[in-house]
């Protein structure tokens, strides 16, 4: 197959006006889902489809929808990702997945190339989580039920269903999104590493071959308060040393129970009663894992709930937890890797085979179809903030790779 290019300045021109939508003053971003930034991207989206002359749809979730040669009756293949960020984001987590999957839609009908399977260009709606996360590609994937919508609210208490009405969908419609797995031949999705590995090691692409999976606790260790000055430390019954010595035992439950792709996080933590004369009669915490293998991860979980059950019964406290979400980790196909991987040594791009740590869109496609990730770096591991940031060189490579790919694999090539 003849090799393919994006049009870069148009590709720049795209990413640049996107990331003005919905900027306020200190250069971060806000589009969370069914704001006023959401409902301006999504005019653009809407507006560029058009200007392009593909196909436009929007599905009763609210996904943005730009296909070619599409006729209901083959399957498609699906590449994209998210316009809608979190509060004050940077300009490419998810937008760049979104403009590069348009742009290479564009290409291939500009050069008007042969293909066996129709294309599309999709936005998933509400990916970050302002009602939980992930909303529109689980509206497609059929995972989505009458309770999830109802009951989803945002931090501030406002409702999913009102917040979609007042942007003029009705939530309910997004249980007739589904689509059935035999109508997406295969989905792909180009995305910024959000992480440092790429950067560091001056390299282009991340070949994403797993997406992690995890477990969320919320913990707590209950011993007893008291003054600070009289109690005898052999006569404590001090919650926060049960965590201290639990937190120094992470590295070596990693190192026995998990894997190289392991990692485990205590990122919240709430001491009671929290003043310097008083002994900590509760710590409440975060614990939170995440590995490619969920075998890996029942290992983990389990030898995690050991160790604090030990180190409650030493300290004399109590010891209680609670499951606040657990995600399935998935592989990425197996021949879209491998067709990532020919596309990069045909372009003589070097490529590095990796995991996400991070959740996607892919994971939940990839309960209904084949499913693949490209990655491109992001500068200093920088993401969720203005200071992300990906040279234009590697963002062309990234493109590159992903318009050869869709290519190929809509040419027949997997």
């Amino acid at each position: 197959m003849d090799i393919l290019n994006i049009n870069r300045d148009r590709l720049q021109h795209d990413i640049e006006t996107l990331a003005n939508i919905g900027r306020d003053e200190n250069y971060g971003l806000y589009r969370m889902a069914f704001s006023d930034g959401d409902i301006q991207g999504r005019a653009w989206f809407k507006q560029t489809v058009e200007q392009a002359g593909l196909d436009y749809y929007q599905d009763g979730a609210g996904n943005l929808h730009a296909r070619f040669q599409w006729d209901d009756k083959r399957p498609s293949v699906m590449m994209g990702s998210h316009l809608d960020t979190v509060p004050a984001a940077g300009h490419l987590d998810g937008a760049l997945g979104v403009v590069v999957a348009l742009e290479c839609v564009r290409c291939i009908k500009e050069q008007n190339l042969d293909i066996q399977y129709p294309l599309e260009a999709i936005a998933f709606t509400d990916e970050e989580g302002r009602f939980g996360g992930m909303f529109g590609s689980q509206a497609i994937a059929g995972m989505l039920t009458p309770e999830m919508i109802v009951n989803a609210r945002d931090l501030n208490g406002i409702k999913l269903i009102d917040a979609m009405k007042d942007a003029g969908f009705d939530a309910m419609e997004a249980l007739h999104a589904k689509r059935n797995p035999k109508s997406i031949h295969a989905f792909l999705e180009l995305h910024i590493e959000q992480g440092p590995m790429l950067d560091d090691m001056g390299i282009s692409i991340g070949n994403v071959d797993a997406i992690a999976g995890l477990f969320k606790w919320d913990v707590n260790l209950i011993g007893t308060p008291n003054h600070a000055g009289t109690t005898p430390m052999d006569m404590r019954k001090d919650a926060f040393m049960g965590l201290s010595e639990f937190s120094s035992q992470l590295q070596r439950i990693l190192d026995e129970n998990g894997s190289p792709r392991s990692v485990a996080t205590i990122g919240r933590v709430e001491i009671s009663p929290g003043a310097a004369n008083v002994i900590p009669g509760k710590v409440e915490f975060s614990l939170e894992a995440r590995d490619t293998n969920p075998d890996v991860l029942a290992d983990l979980a389990d030898a995690f709930r050991k160790s604090l059950s030990a180190i409650a019964r030493k300290h004399e406290l109590m010891f209680e937890f609670e499951v606040l979400s657990e995600i399935t980790p998935v592989k990425s196909d197996a021949g879209i890797v491998e067709t990532v991987e020919n596309v990069c040594k045909s372009l003589k791009i070097p490529f590095l085979q990796m995991a996400s740590g991070a959740a996607h869109d892919t994971q939940i496609m990839a309960n209904i179809t084949r499913a693949g990730m490209i990655f491109v770096p992001s500068k200093d591991g920088r993401s969720h903030s203005n200071a992300e940031w990906t040279d234009m060189d590697d963002i062309e490579k990234g493109a590159n790779v992903a318009l050869n790919t869709m290519y190929r694999i809509a040419g027949g090539q997997l």
